[in-house]
Order: structure tokens, then C-alpha cells, then sequence
């Protein structure tokens, strides 16, 4: 497998998006991706459709220089995330890395929060089009806009495209 050895986190959060965290997961575990699930201090948490995530970790404990990119699922959890400065921290330093960093739906709150989105191109849901805008983003309605190392998509019915960006991304590694 070309991903074996790789390490990716994703964030989780009170009433993230299921299939946005779980997809990505299952589909980078396939690939021989290690995965870990960082959360805010509760060890479970419940999806917007009830399907639960125990976290591996909180993100306190997080070293970004030990993972190879960054997953940031969508749902309400993203408006909690961006609360956070360890979040925001952990984000800028894959980001400024040129590692991967995927954010879906709603999870583009998080990067805008962590000030690493103008001048960039990337997606979103469009309830936050605006505010992906505001930030200085190239808003694009596309199913994956891509952007040296970001990786942004709409809505669970991108995730095809969204994890094939993703895993290429891993794939070629670090981007300057």
C-alpha cells in the first residue's frame, strides 16, 4: 500500500457531520493510513445523526508535526473547533507544513478562524459562502477545489471526490 506509514488526524466535536468524519477515516484506514480522532475533552461524541466517535486523543495532546495531514469533518462541531486556539494552532502548522489539511461542509469555519484562507481558492457549503468569502476566499461551487494543500468540498455527496483529492494529496507528500 503507497499510504502505509501515513498518519492523518481528524478533529471531532459535539454534533459533527457523520459521514464527513467517518468516510474520510474509512477510507484513509483502507489505504494503510493510521488515523487519529482528537476531540475537545469529551471522549464520545455524537454525530448530527447520533452515530457516535470515541476520540483517541484531545487535542491538547496533539503534536501536528507528527501527522502527515489534517481531515476537518463538517456538521455543528465546526463552529465549537474554531473556539479553540490549540484547534486553530494544530490547523496552521499542517497548514503552514504544506501538508494536506481537508476541510468539508461547514469545517471551513476552522481555517477561516485560524486566518490561513486569504488569497485561497476552496468550497464550502453554501450557507457559509459568505463567510468563506469575508475571509478572502475564492469561493468556488465545485464538488473539490484544490489549492496547493487544501482540500476543500460542499456536502457529503462530494466525499468521492473529496477522498481521492485527499489520498493524491497524501500520496505527493508535502506541497511548498
Amino acid at each position: 500500500m503507497l499510504l502505509k506509514g501515513k498518519k492523518v488526524l481528524l478533529f471531532a466535536g459535539p454534533l459533527y457531520e457523520d459521514l464527513e468524519l467517518w468516510y474520510p477515516k474509512i477510507r484513509l484506514e483502507e489505504e494503510g493510513v493510521m488515523t487519529t480522532v482528537a476531540g475537545l475533552g469529551d471522549k464520545t461524541y455524537h454525530g448530527k445523526r447520533g452515530y457516535p466517535v470515541t476520540v483517541d486523543t484531545n487535542v491538547d495532546q496533539v503534536n501536528a508535526a507528527l501527522f502527515d495531514g489534517l481531515v476537518i469533518p463538517g456538521g455543528f462541531a465546526p463552529d465549537q473547533l474554531r473556539r479553540f486556539e490549540r484547534v486553530l494552532q494544530i490547523t496552521r502548522d499542517i497548514c503552514l507544513a504544506g501538508k494536506p489539511l481537508a476541510f468539508i461542509c461547514h469545517a471551513g469555519w476552522v481555517p477561516i478562524s485560524a486566518k490561513i484562507l486569504n488569497g485561497k481558492r476552496a468550497t464550502s457549503v453554501r450557507a457559509i459562502k459568505d463567510d468563506m468569502e469575508n475571509a478572502g476566499v475564492i469561493w468556488e461551487d465545485s464538488p473539490v477545489v484544490v489549492d496547493g494543500n487544501l482540500i476543500s468540498s460542499r456536502t457529503p455527496a462530494d466525499l468521492p471526490q473529496f477522498c481521492r483529492a485527499l489520498l493524491d494529496a497524501l500520496a505527493r507528500g508535502p506541497q511548498d
